[in-house]
């Protein structure tokens, strides 16, 4: 705690665009809100002072190298709490597309001739090294999700990520399904949260924020079915931020093929 009996809070970046954390600046004023709560200690993205000493910890990106293992550690031993901040940290995001391929040939694939300079392994989120006590999906992140979550962060109370469908939203906001436009949406089996923001605008959901728990893999299926896809096409739609988690869940999806053909190339 602070000499004025707020909590410190320190926020801390690894293996990512560091985007999450420009929606947390993009609070503008109500920021300041959150300022009458708790001390901001560490901030690379908004300020130059550094401290050591903090309460809660919030960590964005994925952990892509042998080295961020000690410094998360670290982290978690200092932290009373720590929450994962985007896709990244929550889901190993992005980054943990390279899981799919041998890492040598990824990294060759980057780097080329220089790929033995740079460090790198299978990316992962952070909960795969630390306890995490709280999740904040997406990316980029929903602020007012962010807000609900430090406010049960500070009032020491558990924070229930959403585990309905993004077609749960998508009703709410009567946006007419992305299928009946031809377009492949992961909104039956991904956890909802975001205000179904993508399908709103006509972008079809990519499972930025993970797999719902338990989703209804039949009426997946159906779905596709009845539009002429196949659980492939699903699934390497899913893998753009699902290459780390969920693989075993998504892989439910595709234990009943359909003989449907896919639409990929028509």
């Amino acid at each position: 705690m602070s000499t004025n009996g707020k909590p410190r809070v320190a926020f801390f970046d690894f293996a990512c665009c560091e985007g999450c954390q420009l929606e947390v600046l993009a609070l503008e004023e109500r920021l300041l809100d959150v300022l009458q709560w708790v001390d901001v200690v560490q901030w690379r993205e908004a300020m130059s002072e550094h401290a050591d000493d903090y309460d809660v910890a919030i960590v964005e990106g994925s952990i892509t190298r042998a080295e961020d293992i000690p410094r998360l550690q670290k982290i978690r031993q200092t932290a009373k709490v720590v929450i994962a901040l985007g896709s990244c940290a929550t889901l190993g995001g992005i980054n943990a597309i390279k899981n799919r391929f041998p890492l040598d040939a990824a990294m060759a694939e980057v780097y080329g001739e220089k790929a033995e300079y740079f460090n790198t392994a299978e990316a992962r989120p952070i909960h795969a090294v630390v306890p995490v006590d709280y999740f904040i999906h997406g990316c980029p992140i929903n602020k007012e999700e962010f807000l609900t979550v430090i406010q049960h962060a500070l009032m020491g109370k558990p924070y229930t990520v959403p585990n309905r469908a993004v077609c749960y939203e998508c009703k709410l906001n009567e946006t007419v399904c992305l299928y009946e436009k031809g377009k492949v949406c992961l909104g039956p089996i991904t956890r909802c949260g975001c205000g179904a923001i993508c399908t709103r605008f006509g972008q079809a959901c990519f499972g930025c924020r993970g797999v719902v728990e338990q989703p209804n893999l039949h009426a997946a299926k159906e779905v596709l079915t009845q539009y002429g896809y196949t659980v492939e096409d699903v699934l390497k739609r899913a893998g753009l931020y699902n290459s780390y988690v969920a693989q075993q869940e998504l892989a439910q999806v595709g234990n009943e093929r359909s003989a449907v053909p896919s639409r990929e190339g028509r």
